[in-house]
């Protein structure tokens, strides 16, 4: 079963107290080598944790976490309107044909 960009299987999210005891542990002095395999999460996963926290202070230059959410909570509201417009145009159209008479007739 192929799934689309939009539709993807998330891991389940670590709680926030875990992932910024890892973070700390990096920031410390140890590598990421180090201490994936010591809380048993994935080197990558860890990797995405420390440079994400490097933007939210400022360190390198990318999107926050609230700009972020923000986006992605835009782009939700983008989607919605988008619909809502398609919907209105929709029945516009069939407004517009059902407008005259059913019998063809002229008024």
């Amino acid at each position: 079963m192929a799934l689309s960009g939009r539709l993807s299987i998330m891991p389940k999210p670590y709680p926030a107290e875990f992932r910024a005891r890892a973070m700390a542990l990096v920031r410390a002095g140890k590598s990421v080598r180090e201490v994936a395999p010591d809380l048993e999460i994935s080197q990558s996963g860890l990797h995405r944790w420390v440079t994400q926290d490097r933007i939210d202070r400022g360190e390198t230059p990318g999107l926050t976490t609230r700009e972020h959410a923000d986006l992605a909570s835009a782009k939700r509201r983008i989607h919605q309107l988008e619909t809502e417009l398609e919907v209105l145009r929709e029945a516009s159209k069939i407004y517009e044909e059902l407008k005259g008479d059913p019998k063809g007739r002229s008024r």
